[in-house]
């Protein structure tokens, strides 16, 4: 087997005969038995990267970013490699559960979580709340009054750091729409309205500042203020909180040309070096998804139409399109594509790669080089896929969400199976 082209592949990733393989498994047979669109998900390397995480901190937490992508399988692995998992819905923690995630284990996130999804949490005796916002405050107190349980809380802090990169997914800033704003002082109000409160327990504070991070200065600096705030709120008020969660966001290569991200070992460096002054430094946790899952997966699939337009450019159509990958539409997100059911010796060309919905914007990709004589038929294959795809797949057009195959040593698990007509059907009333 030939060593696949670059570092945005799967590390098991190659070529046999000139055929895409992941996981020993070759993708026409994929294709052929499970249809496309789909998303091929490598278990060795997923599972790889999230003990590199776990060996990078060995006495701290690693909470994997839950929403990047989260199927009962996915839990099930990460329960078994020792890591914690976030959620920020009720869903997600139905489905933590679901594969096996023990609650005390888990943390629950989000900035408007209902009555219901707090009491379920509580319930469920989850690891700690992360509270982000003077009423959510007041809420889980009264949830946790009436459960009779002191609550484990976490206080999520805006720290005030310009993320470098796009402002939908930028979260530290402080026209950030989550958690308090350590500038303007309402952290140290939070902090001081949960220790009035007594059926909620402080056990940390969090802090995330964007994701597709690949500059370790904002999470060096974001650190540095939390570390700070730490000791303020032990000098000032008497409260040692123990632990300090400091999010996730470290980014992934997309496309060849894109700079090699840092390591999780030299990640978890930079946040140790901010939080060496501490006389008693706090329990550390993390929170990578999109660095665990992105690199695993590809999306695989068919071309349907190839439709050269004079001096426009040539339009090559999938199957799939914003329904299972919104992120070109939504960030301008670029990625690579590849010929997987073969190879060509034809020279490349640009091509706009498209998706199948009626919408102008449901494009994959602009001047995408591709090789002359892909045709219809050929798969197509992009790599990168694993993160915010399959979690944020639609149903746009009625289009059907694609499947997650997982694959490994030669042999194919369904983590999600393929949505069916059945299924849209069953939604509707008669």
């Amino acid at each position: 087997m030939t060593v696949v082209i670059d570092k945005v592949w799967p590390r098991t990733a190659g070529r046999i005969d000139g055929e895409l393989v992941l996981g020993g498994v070759g993708v026409r047979a994929l294709a052929a038995e499970y249809g496309t669109p789909a998303y091929v998900l490598d278990e060795e390397d997923f599972r790889g990267r999230a003990r590199a995480w776990r060996d990078a901190l060995p006495d701290g937490e690693v909470h994997y970013g839950g929403k990047a992508f989260l199927c009962p399988l996915i839990a099930t692995w990460l329960a078994e490699d020792g890591l914690s998992l976030d959620v920020c819905t009720g869903g997600e923690l139905a489905v933590a559960l679901a594969g096996g995630m023990p609650a005390e284990r888990i943390t629950f996130h989000g900035n408007n979580k209902s009555v219901a999804e707090l009491r379920r949490a509580v319930a469920t005796g989850v690891n700690a709340v992360v509270l982000d916002s003077f009423i959510e405050i007041e809420r889980l107190a009264e949830v946790a009054r009436e459960a009779g349980v002191r609550q484990r809380v976490m206080i999520r802090v805006t720290p005030g750091v310009d993320a470098h990169t796009h402002e939908f997914i930028a979260t530290g800033g402080e026209r950030s729409k989550f958690g308090f704003s350590l500038g303007l002082g309402l952290a140290a109000e939070a902090v001081a309205a949960v220790a009035a409160e007594p059926y909620l327990d402080l056990v940390g504070l969090h802090s995330h500042i964007g994701s597709q991070l690949v500059d370790l200065a904002g999470f060096a600096q974001a650190a540095a203020r939390m570390a700070a705030f730490l000791a303020e709120c032990e000098a000032r008020h008497g409260i040692r909180i123990p632990k300090l969660d400091l999010g996730g966001g470290l980014g992934i290569a997309y496309r060849a040309e894109d700079p090699a991200p840092p390591t999780p070992a030299e990640l978890v460096a930079v946040l140790r070096d901010a939080l060496a002054g501490l006389a008693a430094p706090p329990v550390l946790a993390v929170e990578p998804g999109r660095s665990i899952a992105g690199p695993t997966t590809v999306a695989l699939y068919e071309i349907g139409t190839v439709k050269e337009i004079p001096g426009v450019g040539v339009y090559v159509s999938v199957d799939g399109g914003m329904s299972d990958n919104p992120r070109p539409a939504m960030y301008g997100a670029a990625y690579t594509a590849a010929l997987a059911n073969r190879v060509s010796d034809a020279p490349a060309r640009p091509v706009n790669l498209v998706g199948k919905h009626c919408e102008s914007g449901d494009i994959l990709g602009w001047d995408m080089p591709l090789p002359a004589d892909t045709r219809p038929g050929d798969l197509l294959a992009i790599p990168a896929s694993g993160a915010y795809q399959r979690s944020m797949a639609n149903n746009y057009n009625h289009v059907l969400r694609p499947p997650v195959l997982a694959v490994r040593g030669g042999r194919v698990t369904v983590a999600v199976r393929r949505e069916t007509e059945d299924d849209l059907l069953r939604l509707y009333t008669s």
